[in-house]
């Protein structure tokens, strides 16, 4: 059996847009990230959710470094994380605009230290934080869960090439 060598490009492909085609050619799963703070609903749609661990208990998500968002989000003793489910697409966009508009019309429900989750969520987490981890232009939330409840009913959303849904090269 003999090795193939083959060449690989270098530095050429890792511009900025380059690279986040490449990115976003795995699919990835949507969680809203949310808290009342204040007194207001705060939150935001990620699609870089990652179990963690079983003992403890930790999930990520990752966070841009210039999120406004996220400095008030991580002020709430817990935030909740919703797996969004393939109907959820209205919901991950207005969680990813406008910070007034956020929550018009979605339905959540507020927990224990002010974990906010999308009530018709596949699953919903109460977590705090337990680290972050600065990379590059983003920050990796490690949060430990505390409650979790999920259904089995729905497909989940997915993000892939800058798309909720599934999309064909084309």
């Amino acid at each position: 059996m003999s090795a193939v060598t083959t060449s690989f490009p270098t530095n050429q492909d890792l511009d900025p847009v380059r690279l986040r085609q490449a990115f976003g050619i795995f699919p990835s799963g949507v969680v809203a990230v949310a808290a009342q703070v204040d007194g207001r609903l705060v939150g935001l749609a990620a699609s870089s959710f990652t179990s963690v661990s079983l003992d403890p208990p930790l999930v990520s998500v990752s966070v841009a470094n210039t999120s406004r968002t996220w400095p008030e989000l991580r002020r709430s003793a817990r935030l909740g994380v919703t797996v969004l489910a393939d109907h959820h697409g209205g919901t991950a966009r207005q969680l990813a605009g406008p910070v007034a508009s956020r929550f018009a019309g979605v339905e959540v429900d507020v927990g224990d230290g002010g974990a906010v989750t999308v009530r018709d969520g596949l699953a919903r987490f109460e977590t705090s934080v337990h680290q972050e981890v600065r990379a590059g232009d983003h920050t990796i939330v490690v949060l430990r869960l505390h409650r979790v409840q999920h259904t089995d009913h729905d497909l989940p959303l997915v993000f892939h090439r800058s798309q909720f849904g599934l999309r064909s090269a084309g």
